[in-house]
């Protein structure tokens, strides 16, 4: 069994948490708040930073983009046509760009600065960096998911998944990173149907359903968190 340090609304974190999910792999979960800075944690990945996942007689493996890499080196072959990372080159190809599009790109400008606004600031000590949430960092943000979202929804309406026909780890990434902002209800679905529509499909996966019932105190979830039917 894996074991995966992580956070819950971690938005690489939950990218894992799906392909692990796709991959049909069992996972013992432990929460990581990354900025307490544990001693044992920053053993396993210097860099500080989830999603480490580890593997028995492995070493530990850090970072959304290495594990998906990882996942797909052992257990990619499995899925066999349904292999989340292609196994032609240019397919492979488009399904990196946009794994580092989401993981870095969107998660840069959008769903990084609302989660530590509006969640992990609330956990974290004023020394640490912890307060009030910025309104002009969130302001900021928001504005970014809006063209975030327009690209998503202009692949949709291109292609039967976003990387191509197949669901892929791009698919994934952009679902997680948007699921975690959604709890928080930052995201303008009335604003393309396309990519509500597509949204909703990945949503409705067997692997997306424990990420639905992640809940936390004393911030529920907006109205379309849960709602396949949003």
């Amino acid at each position: 069994m894996f074991t995966l340090f992580h956070h819950p609304f971690c938005p690489h974190s939950r990218f894992v948490r799906l392909a692990l999910g796709e991959y049909g792999l069992d996972v013992r979960l432990v929460e990581e708040r990354v900025w307490e800075r544990r001693e044992a944690f920053l053993a396993l990945n210097p860099a500080g930073a989830t999603p480490v996942l580890v593997d028995a007689g492995m070493p530990a493996v850090p970072g959304a983009g290495i594990i998906g890499e990882y996942l797909d080196e052992q257990h990619g072959a499995e899925l066999a046509d349904h292999r989340l990372l292609p196994a032609n080159p240019a397919e492979r190809i488009e399904v990196r760009r946009l794994m580092a599009w989401f993981h870095d790109k969107f998660y840069e400008e959008a769903s990084g600065p609302l989660v530590t606004e509006r969640i992990y600031k609330r956990y974290m000590s004023e020394e640490n960096g912890g307060g009030p949430p910025s309104t002009d960092v969130i302001r900021a943000a928001k504005a970014n998911v809006r063209y975030h979202l327009a690209y998503i929804g202009w692949l949709a309406r291109s292609r039967n998944f976003l990387a191509g026909d197949t669901l892929t780890y791009a698919d994934l990434a952009a679902a997680a990173h948007l699921s975690a902002i959604d709890y928080v209800g930052d995201v303008p679905w009335s604003e393309d149907d396309a990519a509500k529509a597509w949204y909703a499909r990945i949503k409705s996966r067997p692997s997306f359903r424990p990420l639905l019932s992640e809940w936390l105190a004393g911030i529920p979830a907006s109205p379309t968190y849960v709602d396949l039917d949003f």
